[in-house]
């Protein structure tokens, strides 16, 4: 069973160890430089959770923590952001943890930004009704490159 439920300190264990996967990486492309610098990551996260404007879910399977979906403000609007442990990949957990992020979060419209080549995560935002509203270029740190984003929004 899939569950949204609030951050707990012991979650970002777990976090820190997605964040340690190649492909994963690859796939955000907009990941921090150092990604085991774990230092800079208990800042990042520190600062998500104290941010009121932030909500962030962490994401469970029967129990067992797999990710984390949050919003927070960008260029005057909500934005979509998410992350899910490869080993989930490719079975619906993404889609339906999004899918349960946007019931409780129903601020609208709400858009999300995802490099043009990650085709899982831009096939589950257009699963759940985001349509394409633009493009951006922006440098990838985990691609060290220049990369293409779609910027999609749900209305």
């Amino acid at each position: 069973m899939i569950e949204l439920r609030p951050v707990e300190p012991a979650d970002l264990d777990e976090f820190f160890e997605y964040q340690q996967d190649p492909d994963a990486n690859h796939m955000a492309a907009f990941a921090a430089k150092n990604p085991s610098d774990r230092g800079v990551f208990n800042l990042h996260w520190q600062s998500l959770l104290d941010d009121e404007t932030i909500t962030v879910r962490t994401v469970t399977v029967d129990g067992e923590v797999v990710g984390s979906v949050l919003a927070y403000p960008n260029e005057g609007y909500p934005e979509l952001s998410y992350w899910t442990a490869k080993s989930q990949w490719g079975k619906g957990v993404t889609t339906a943890a999004v899918e349960a992020f946007l019931k409780e979060f129903t601020a609208r419209p709400i858009r999300a930004r995802v490099v043009k080549d990650n085709l899982g995560s831009v096939k589950v935002l257009h699963k759940l009704g985001f349509r394409t509203v633009g493009e951006a270029q922006g440098f990838a740190n985990a691609r060290g490159a220049v990369v293409t984003e779609e910027i999609l929004e749900l209305a």
